[in-house]
């Protein structure tokens, strides 16, 4: 289903604008805020979810680890949980939000224990060694925030240098010392060991993005070698740690038990599909409302819920808080701003690409009825290595499960791992429609002898080889089914189709939608040959392609579309009245 922005806003009429005035509204958008005390003192709007504390702490689990699509509050929730239970925390940065009325929660656990916090997401390097660096620079900084330690009158010397080693600090010769790999390996464990015995507390352990690394390493030709060191690191700190308090890890993937939590029987895995902190990933219909109520954009919540609600989480309904953040910003500043793909844009989406490059003649049907509205269902893999994703199909389906390209839900029968998967909203069906237009682009203009063939076949007035190899396009292709769309959308994907087609022709005049006569043609073709062809396209909804391509024919002589070529100079015209029906279609030449 290939449509334009444009499109998709004659879906819904335009709101009114927003009661409320830029200059009235006091607190700033949190765009891309992941760091919880700057909502205090900086004044941002904060969609509460503290009383995530308060189920993690009663539905213990000593190393928990949360999978959700990336831009889903993750890091922001991380930060909170640093922001509470650190020692030395402040107090105030919590007045007012619901965590607080858990006076005696509060009381027992808020600023009485060391953290350590870290983020993964910018491991990254062209190889090993250069991700590893990161690592060791990542690990090294966090260990700085605690220099106290070599003033702490708790530890020993030993402990000291232990410390000095997780830090780059100058020796006697103006030399510095990075970590070495046993250090890197042993460093969480080292960390907590230290600080807790500062402290006399165990240590809560947060690690954000734990996957990242092994996404890079597993798309640079690395990934063994960065397994084998994620798998030690977390090993040491994770399973075998006796200051450890609790952990939480978060990512976007589960990577299977095999491949990092080799071992671990104390692991507690919070997937998408749980029940379980269903709410606390992601804005609920009642956080939009108050939003939107807030900065008087009430108006518009039918346009956000249809392009960026639709996820499904455990038993919640859930929008993308990126989604809504960045385009309430828009809103503020232009009332009348179409909606983006804001979600989208924050990544290469190469695992869309990869899919589409993998797809069988199954699989592209099945793109079709998610693109048409529909559903599939399929049996998610939720446990899976980076080196599986690309060994077939069915796998690629889970991760775009896991990673927000597709939303879900447990069919209802005693199998729990077979779900049925679906497009979530507006903003997802636009990317998927993008990258299937660029795909199929980029496999027909690969062949360029083919393609050549195609459009030569226009000028020299060849109807039967356009409609025969027009058909086959069809097939190569991912279309529309759908009969409830209606049908100048579905007008719209045969006229993408056949455009990026004839586009390939870098000598020839090609214009799209252009006044041409008494109205705008299709799509009008000037070649150097002083040759002008004229396509007007039809959708024939009721099977009738004879009867579509004279009404096409007729409207280009009734709105005298030829004309404008003429008046470029077009010496010979061609005039083309072409009718598809899903996978069917009919050329006729006037």
């Amino acid at each position: 289903m290939l449509f334009s922005i444009s499109e998709w806003s004659s879906m819904w009429l335009m709101p009114r604008l927003p009661e409320r005035s830029v200059e009235k509204v006091r607190k700033k958008l949190p765009i891309g805020i992941e760091n919880f005390e700057e909502f205090l003192t900086e004044d941002f709007y904060y969609v509460d979810k503290t009383m995530f504390m308060k189920e993690l702490l009663q539905n213990w689990g000593k190393v928990n680890l949360f999978t959700r699509p990336r831009r889903f509050g993750k890091s922001l929730n991380m930060s909170m949980l640093k922001c509470f239970f650190e020692i030395g925390t402040d107090p105030a940065l919590f007045d007012g939000l619901k965590i607080m009325q858990e006076k005696e929660l509060c009381e027992k656990y808020m600023g009485k224990l060391p953290v350590i916090s870290i983020s993964l997401k910018g491991v990254d390097g062209l190889n090993f060694h250069a991700a590893s660096a990161a690592l060791r620079t990542v690990i090294g900084n966090e260990a700085d925030r605690f220099r106290f330690l070599l003033e702490s009158v708790k530890l020993d010397e030993e402990d000291k240098n232990s410390y000095r080693q997780l830090i780059r600090v100058e020796i006697e010769n103006n030399a510095r010392y990075a970590m070495s790999d046993a250090t890197l390996v042993d460093s969480l464990k080292t960390l907590s060991q230290l600080l807790s015995k500062h402290y006399s507390q165990k240590v809560i352990l947060l690690i954000d993005e734990y996957d990242v690394p092994l996404d890079k390493a597993f798309q640079a030709g690395y990934y063994e070698e960065m397994v084998n060191l994620i798998r030690n690191l977390l090993g040491n700190a994770l399973k075998t740690n006796d200051c450890l308090y609790f952990a939480v890890l978060t990512g976007c993937l589960r990577i299977s038990k095999e491949s990092i939590f080799t071992g671990f029987n104390n692991l507690k895995v919070h997937t998408i599909s749980d029940i379980r902190y269903d709410e606390f990933f992601g804005f609920t219909n009642a956080d939009v409302e108050e939003l939107l109520t807030f900065y008087g954009l009430s108006s518009y919540k039918n346009v956000i819920q249809d392009w960026y609600d639709g996820y499904h989480f455990g038993a919640a309904e859930v929008y993308c808080p990126w989604d809504v953040i960045n385009y309430c910003d828009d809103l503020l500043a232009d009332p009348i701003a179409l909606p983006k793909n804001y979600w989208a844009n924050t990544s290469g989406n190469d695992l869309l690409l990869r899919m589409l490059k993998m797809a069988d003649q199954t699989a592209k049907e099945e793109i079709e009825e998610l693109l048409s509205g529909g559903e599939i269902t399929k049996r998610i893999k939720q446990e899976l290595t980076y080196r599986e994703i690309d060994d077939r199909t069915e796998h690629v389906w889970s991760v775009l499960y896991s990673a927000g390209y597709l939303t879900g839900k447990h069919v209802e029968q005693a199998d729990a791992d077979v779900f049925r998967l679906w497009i979530p909203n507006g903003e997802i069906r636009k990317l998927f429609s993008d990258l299937v237009q660029d795909w199929f682009r980029e496999v027909t203009h690969s062949d360029s002898a083919r393609i050549n063939r195609f459009c030569a076949a226009f000028p020299a007035g060849d109807v039967t080889i356009i409609q025969e190899m027009l058909h086959d396009y069809l097939w190569d292709s991912i279309s529309v089914r759908d009969t409830a769309v209606r049908i100048n959308r579905k007008e719209n994907f045969y006229h993408g189709m056949l455009l990026g087609l004839l586009r390939s022709q870098g000598n020839w005049l090609i214009q799209s939608n252009a006044e041409t006569g008494e109205g705008y043609s299709d799509i009008s073709v000037c070649t150097q040959e002083r040759t002008g062809i004229v396509i007007e396209l039809k959708y024939a909804d009721s099977g009738n392609l004879k009867a579509a391509c004279v009404e096409a024919l007729k409207q280009i002589e009734d709105k005298k579309y030829a004309e404008g070529l003429k008046h470029r100079g077009m010496k010979k015209m061609i005039k083309y009245g072409i009718a598809f029906c899903e996978k069917e279609c009919m050329v006729m030449m006037a």
